[in-house]
């Protein structure tokens, strides 16, 4: 692989830094700019925006609504959104569910609902996490009956990211109780909004947002057609789905910009008759950081050019969420460690307190002590690993 930009990418690049900047409202890029932290309707505008330019989708196939970009591109693309700090998309319908409709859906799903995905029309989330059954995702409850033509949902899901705002839930519901746990699953797509029987109730995280919502589902009635994959199939819709996750929850360009601004605070930061980035042990712990996340930049770009070729996600996204998700955990605690003090802040600190640029350190890292449990925790990745990658005997 030539990891060397040629001409005709530092161009791209060139253009997409410029229209960023351009096409960013102004009050969107001042709180880009302060390091704060983006609300939902912000986080849309911005999605509209990028679908307007045809942008929002660079990963799907052109066909769909992709861009039809390469992987430098790609990549080029991504990193230059997370330079300009733009407000992140929600990626359960852009990253999740509208990838897996593309591999596995009718064409009346498809037909249906990547448009909708696409404008920002109708916002998704995910219901796979219940109270009791976690990790252990085949262990879940929630129950689908059929009715005539429908399925009816009883049973609760936890930890639903962003539920309040979305339109649309993909879910795990179990359809058979009599073999394997795994065998009984089905993968099932619910209007939230209109369905009689759903209800959404938000709690607040330790990073400070209501990112989570607990969700009931009380004999809600969903049509059959709403089900991807075949009944009792859902464990093989789950699997393909968790891949598209992880491949991109490695946040490697998030790490970047945290490691970047751990070296501006150090700098900033006076010590004796110098500042912290003088300091051989702070920087040794910078070093090491960035070279793990080189390495898995590396893992990263081989995945998505095999992805590029026609190859799903494999087992390598584990990797990805596994060193992915520590490596934003450290890159947080860091910056922490590098503001002293000044991590006591929070978002609401005015500038006199505490820089702009600071003010979202501790409630990211806060929030970021998640990212190694949500997606499927770092444990689970550790068994997908030795079976699936190393293929260590099971004991």
């Amino acid at each position: 692989m030539d990891l060397a930009y040629s001409p005709e990418q530092l161009a791209f690049r060139q253009e997409v830094r410029q229209w960023i900047q351009d096409a960013m409202p102004a009050p969107i890029r001042a709180k880009a700019e302060g390091g704060g932290h983006f609300e939902h309707e912000e986080q849309m505008e911005w999605h509209r925006i990028l679908f307007r330019k045809g942008w929002v989708a660079p990963h799907w196939p052109k066909e769909v609504g992709g861009t039809g970009w390469d992987i430098g591109r790609r990549h080029i693309f991504g990193e230059e959104l997370v330079r300009a700090n733009a407000p992140q998309l929600s990626p359960f319908g852009l990253t999740m569910v509208g990838p897996l409709l593309i591999q596995f859906g009718t064409p009346e799903q498809k037909q249906r609902f990547l448009p909708r995905i696409l404008s920002g029309e109708e916002v998704w989330c995910q219901g796979y996490s219940e109270p009791n059954a976690g990790s252990d995702l085949a262990s879940l409850q929630l129950r689908a009956e059929k009715d005539g033509t429908d399925y009816v949902l009883n049973g609760q899901k936890t930890w639903t990211t962003y539920a309040q705002y979305a339109d649309w839930i993909f879910l795990l519901a179990r359809t058979d109780a009599s073999g394997k746990k795994q065998e009984g699953i089905t993968f099932i797509l619910a209007d939230v909004k209109h369905t009689p029987g759903i209800t959404v109730k938000p709690f607040l995280t330790t990073g400070g947002t209501y990112a989570f919502s607990e969700t009931w589902f009380q004999n809600a009635r969903v049509p059959q057609t709403n089900r991807v994959g075949p009944e009792n199939g859902g464990w093989t819709m789950a699997k393909a789905l968790l891949a598209h996750e992880r491949t991109g929850i490695g946040g490697i360009a998030e790490s970047k910009r945290w490691l970047q601004l751990c070296k501006r605070i150090a700098r900033e930061t006076p010590v004796g008759e110098g500042s912290l980035f003088d300091d051989r042990s702070f920087r040794e712990r910078i070093a090491r950081l960035e070279m793990r996340l080189r390495s898995l930049e590396l893992l990263q770009l081989r995945t998505l050019a095999a992805a590029q070729v026609g190859r799903a996600p494999g087992p390598e996204s584990s990797i990805l969420k596994l060193v992915g998700t520590e490596i934003q955990q450290e890159s947080t605690e860091l910056c922490m460690d590098a503001m002293g003090h000044d991590a006591l802040g929070w978002l609401d600190s005015p500038p006199e307190v505490l820089p702009a640029i600071e003010q979202g350190v501790a409630s990211s890292f806060n929030y970021l002590r998640a990212a190694t449990i949500y997606g499927g925790s770092n444990e689970i990745q550790r068994n997908i690993i030795a079976k699936q990658i190393l293929r260590l005997p099971t004991l």
